[in-house]
C-alpha cells in the first residue's frame, strides 16, 4: 500500500447512483483486501498502521446491515458507521439533501439496527443530528448539531461516541474547533492519502465512488493509483473553485 488510507462508503445497492456501490462490487474489494493480506485497521488506529485501511460509511443506511456487515463480518474487518441522529430509522430526506441529483430515497437504519450493529463490534460515528451544512449555522445552532447528535447516539447504543464527519466535508477552523470540543476524531472529504502527521480533526478518505472499477481499487497499493487519486482531487477543486 503506498499509504494508510480511509475509505468512504455510503449506500450498498445497485442504484448507480453517486452514493453507492454494488453489494458485488463490495464483496470484490474486501475479497481484495482479504487475499492481499492489507491490513484493516480501526479509525482510531489506522495512521500508526502503516499501510493500513480504515472502512467508514456515511449516513447509517440499512443496507449497511444487509450487504456489508455480513461481509465485514466474514472477514473480522472493523468499520465504523457516522449516524444522522434524528433521522435513524426514517429515510435519507434531511433539508440540505440536494435535488436532481440522483440520490436515491433510501431507508436508513434503527436504533435497535444501529445496537444490534454496535454490540457485534461495528463502531459507530456521530454525522450531526440532521446533516446540515455546518459552515452556514449560527455558533449556537452548531454546538447543538454536535451536541445533540453524539448525546442522542451514547444514549441509544449504550456506547461512547468519540468520532465524527462532517456533512458534505463543510468546515472551517471554527467547525473544526467546535468538533475539537465534542470528539476525539473527525473526517472530511478531502481526496488524499494519511500521514502519521494527519491532522485529527481533518483526516482525510478516499471516496469509492472514484475507486469503483477494479483497475483503480487494486490500484491503491501502486504509483498509478496515487496519480489517479491526485489527479482526481485537482480536478474536484477545480470544480468546486468554479463553484464558489
Amino acid at each position: 500500500m503506498t499509504g494508510s488510507c480511509i475509505l468512504t462508503y455510503h449506500s450498498v445497492d445497485t442504484s448507480g447512483s453517486v452514493i453507492s456501490i454494488s453489494p458485488s462490487v463490495f464483496r470484490e474489494q474486501m475479497d481484495w483486501l482479504a487475499s492481499n493480506r492489507v491490513p484493516v485497521a480501526t479509525l482510531e488506529r489506522v495512521r500508526e498502521t502503516p499501510g493500513a485501511v480504515a472502512i467508514t460509511f456515511d449516513d447509517g443506511f440499512r443496507n449497511f446491515s444487509e450487504h456489508a456487515a455480513p461481509v465485514l463480518r466474514q472477514y473480522g474487518f472493523p468499520a465504523t458507521v457516522f449516524v444522522v441522529s434524528e433521522f435513524c430509522g426514517g429515510w435519507n430526506d434531511w433539508p440540505s439533501q440536494p435535488r436532481d441529483t440522483g440520490i436515491p430515497r433510501l431507508p436508513l437504519m434503527s436504533w435497535e439496527e444501529l445496537a444490534q450493529i454496535a454490540k457485534a463490534g461495528i463502531r459507530i460515528g456521530c454525522h450531526t443530528a440532521t446533516h446540515p451544512f455546518l459552515s452556514r449555522l449560527s455558533t449556537a445552532e452548531l454546538e447543538e448539531e454536535l451536541h445533540r447528535g453524539r448525546a442522542a447516539i451514547e444514549q441509544r447504543i449504550g456506547m461512547p461516541v468519540d468520532t465524527f464527519a462532517y456533512p458534505y466535508g463543510d468546515f472551517t477552523p471554527r467547525e473544526r474547533q467546535a468538533a475539537a470540543r465534542h470528539f476525539h476524531l473527525a473526517c472530511g472529504t478531502r481526496l488524499a492519502f494519511l500521514s502519521t502527521a494527519s491532522d485529527a480533526l481533518d483526516l482525510p478518505r478516499l471516496d469509492v465512488y472514484y475507486l469503483r472499477s477494479r483497475l483503480w481499487f487494486r490500484g491503491l497499493d501502486k504509483s498509478y493509483g496515487s496519480a489517479y487519486l491526485a489527479a482526481r482531487a485537482w480536478l474536484r477543486g477545480a470544480k468546486q473553485r468554479l463553484i464558489a
